[in-house]
């Protein structure tokens, strides 16, 4: 049975000996420390479930202070220690996010009463945000949708490393996939339940980024009125995501490498190192050892961020995945609009000839679009007309139409698609009519329209 791991914060090295003894015959693993520093510590080695933490630590022995610290346990449920009695600034600690608190002189009944509930609450709650995950997520690396070679290339690297901590960059033309391959790998990997937070090094100033990332405390400069939590601290025990790391300043790249090197950075104006565990997965659309060359990125940096390297490849370059692309957001479609929209073979047909520049991003907002304005049924080539006048349908290369150099098996597929769809369509997408009129049963109706992506 696995232990559940128990911080246990006090500067009284008796009680924290007493205290380990009574919680170790409750079967919890206990780590002690002494300070405040000590705890950020031990955090960084040691996963602990829950944390008990006196309010009165050196060197301070400032109960604010402590107070101010409990953003450094997020994810955690704390209990809170006091040996004054301290009422108030125990209930302003539970307003703070503390799970509750307990006074000395402690009974160590109740202590193991308070403990058990909060870790067992807890529990409870993380397997059942995992189960949620888990019902809402594709399974395994299927996000990653395509039927190509490089698709199923990518999805099994991806189900190899997302267990591992390795440092992942992914390369790739815009639209083709980087943010959903690197949400993948943290949604598989041993931190799923933690943040997986995301910045754009682009999107953000240069002058905003450095408090963006690390935070800020109170009086750092003008207007900054409290503290700020930065996102380094929110991915916390999770995943870093910098996306389109390529464009971020290179003053900010060395500080950013010396939080990979070391896991600690101080908020902007502070004094206090913060100790982070994260997993930094990076994107770019850029080539970033001509950036190295050319000077405007950190080859050092370069080097500790691309621990497996991924690269994406542009639609065009994989053009047997439209069909899959087009079936699995059609499908998310009815699910959110409530209608049933089907695609009509010439309607798949002009969406596998485009060239779709902005690749997969671009195929889905065309096919939003056209899905708008079709009321319900089959999206057709009239459809995409009004949104498309340009289009040619003299110029549509129909390749459902078999032609006399195709084997037998490629002609009885794509006689098969065909009497599929206009069966279909003359039965207004009921697939039990359109089965009797196919002299087949619904259920092989479904298993045939599953296998050809329809």
């Amino acid at each position: 049975m696995t232990q559940n791991k128990i911080l246990l914060v006090d500067d009284e090295p008796a009680f924290r000996e007493l205290a380990s003894r009574w919680l170790a015959q409750q079967n919890y693993h206990v780590k002690t420390a002494g300070s405040l520093d000590e705890a950020r510590q031990a955090l960084t080695a040691f996963d602990a479930d829950l944390v008990l933490l006196d309010l009165s630590m050196p060197p301070y022995f400032d109960p604010q202070v402590t107070l101010d610290a409990m953003a450094d346990f997020d994810g955690r449920p704390v209990i809170i220690i006091t040996g004054h009695a301290d009422r108030d600034l125990a209930l302003k600690a539970i307003d703070l996010g503390a799970w509750d608190f307990i006074a000395k002189p402690i009974d160590p009944d109740m202590l193991a009463v308070v403990v058990r509930r909060a870790i067992t609450k807890t529990t409870l709650e993380r397997e059942l945000n995992q189960l949620k995950q888990s019902v809402s997520q594709p399974e395994g690396a299927s996000a990653y949708i395509g039927h190509s070679v490089s698709s199923q290339k990518i999805r099994a690297l991806v189900e190899r490393i997302a267990p591992t901590d390795v440092r992942v960059l992914v390369t790739g033309p815009s639209g083709t996939g980087k943010e959903v391959i690197s949400r993948t790998l943290h949604d598989l990997s041993h931190r799923s339940a933690k943040s997986f937070v995301s910045v754009h090094c682009g999107a953000i100033p240069a002058d905003l980024l450095e408090s963006e990332l690390f935070g800020y405390v109170k009086g750092a400069f003008t207007g900054a009125e409290k503290d700020k939590v930065g996102l380094l601290s929110l991915a916390n025990g999770g995943t870093l995501f910098l996306d389109e790391i390529g464009e971020m300043p290179l003053a900010m790249q060395v500080k950013l490498l010396r939080v990979l090197q070391e896991g600690t950075f101080f908020p902007v104006g502070g004094r206090e190192q913060k100790y982070i565990d994260i997993r930094v997965i990076s994107a770019t659309n850029a080539d970033l050892l001509e950036k190295v060359q050319e000077g405007s990125f950190r080859e050092d940096l370069y080097y500790r961020i691309k621990g497996v390297n991924i690269e994406t490849q542009l639609l065009a370059e994989r053009i047997e995945d439209v069909p899959i692309l087009l079936q699995t957001f059609l499908s998310r479609l009815q699910h959110q609009q409530s209608k049933r929209l089907q695609l009509s073979p010439e309607a798949v047909q002009w969406f596998r000839d485009q060239p779709w520049k902005g690749n997969v991003r671009e195929l889905k907002n065309a096919l939003d679009s056209v899905a708008s304005i079709c009321p319900e049924g089959v999206i057709t080539m009239d459809d995409i007309q009004l949104l498309y006048p340009s289009v040619d349908r003299s110029s549509l290369v129909f390749q459902h139409e078999p032609s006399n150099s195709d084997t037998l098996d490629e002609q009885v597929r794509a006689l098969e698609i065909r009497l599929i769809h206009h069966a279909l369509e003359a039965n207004k997408d009921n697939r039990t009519q359109a089965a009797k009129q196919l002299g087949i049963s619904r259920q092989g109706l479904i298993k045939k329209i599953e296998r050809y992506g329809l």
